[in-house]
């Protein structure tokens, strides 16, 4: 397991914590098979079209992804979004690393939010994923923190006080003091509630249904060291949502900078993914021409 809080730390831990997140859409995950042998590229004919592997963020599912997959798959693209199980960095990386073994032939691997630090962990000396894409995404070097890398002016600080944000759960399989976090669904005096927080370009509904399929995260997770980076081995694209108000956009090209990635923007909220789908597949199919 990964490093893991004590309940007495968690109040001081939170300050100035901006958090990650993805939010799910109550509508169905459209996910293509693991390809055996992937068609061949248009744009280059000689190379094998990669599969597309979609790694959603916390407070989300694969469903996040539906309009992405649906898009892709209608390029002649093979994809998979597996279930991120959001209990601990490490843990997530590894159970991403075991899947992308699965694969044959070459792979692009797209995270969003803290997805974005599983991939960059997931892909370390994996030698068939040709290209990272980041969402609205972390995108941590070693011994990165998430609490390290943001500041205090994401929606999900909380004014440092996490309980204005979050509700605790307790689950059992985890250590005693590493509750689950579920976002709130309202407003409260320190936090816009979860639709303006996350889908501030979504219709509100849109919003609330997101709320409601939330899936949470180990708050162990926020503190886990990140491991050696596979940007620094494989090529990175990153997208980033200029109105964005979970991770913001100054913090998001800092990272991408530091990583050396091929930089885009479009105006979307932190669920660029649902918002606008289109600019996460053209990125996704550039980053694949790319390195063809």
């Amino acid at each position: 397991m990964g490093t893991r809080i004590a309940t007495s730390t968690r109040r001081t831990l939170w300050a100035g914590l901006a958090m990650v997140a993805g939010a799910a859409v109550a509508i169905p995950a459209l996910a293509g098979p693991l390809a055996a042998a992937n068609p061949s590229n248009p744009s280059n004919p000689g190379h094998a079209k990669p599969t597309i592997v979609l790694e959603h963020g916390a407070w989300a599912d694969g469903s996040s992804w539906s309009g992405v997959v649906d898009r892709l798959q209608r390029r002649g693209y093979a994809v998979v979004a597996p279930p991120n199980p959001l209990r601990g960095l490490a843990e997530d990386a590894g159970y991403l690393a075991s899947f992308l073994s699965t694969i044959k032939g070459p792979v692009i691997v797209v995270g969003h939010s803290y997805g974005g630090a599983v991939v960059t962990n997931a892909a370390t000396g994996n030698t068939a994923v040709k290209a990272l894409v980041y969402v609205d995404a972390f995108i941590p070097d070693e011994h990165d923190t998430l609490l390290g890398l943001v500041g205090s002016d994401s929606c999900l600080s909380g004014g440092g006080d996490p309980a204005k944000v979050f509700n605790f759960v307790q689950d059992p399989g985890l250590p005693t003091g590493d509750p689950d976090l579920f976002a709130k669904p309202d407003p409260t005096s320190a936090y816009p509630g979860f639709p303006a927080c996350f889908a501030n370009d979504l219709p509100a509904a849109q919003g609330a249904v997101a709320a409601a399929t939330q899936r949470p995260i180990a708050l162990g997770a926020l503190n886990d060291e990140s491991g050696v980076p596979a940007w620094k081995s494989i090529p990175s694209w990153a997208l980033i949502g200029t109105v964005d108000r979970v991770i913001t956009p100054a913090q998001q090209v800092s990272m991408a900078d530091h990583a050396g990635a091929h930089i885009d923007r479009v105006k979307a909220s932190h669920l660029a993914p649902v918002s606008r789908p289109d600019a996460v597949v053209d990125l996704i199919v550039d980053a694949d021409r790319a390195t063809s």
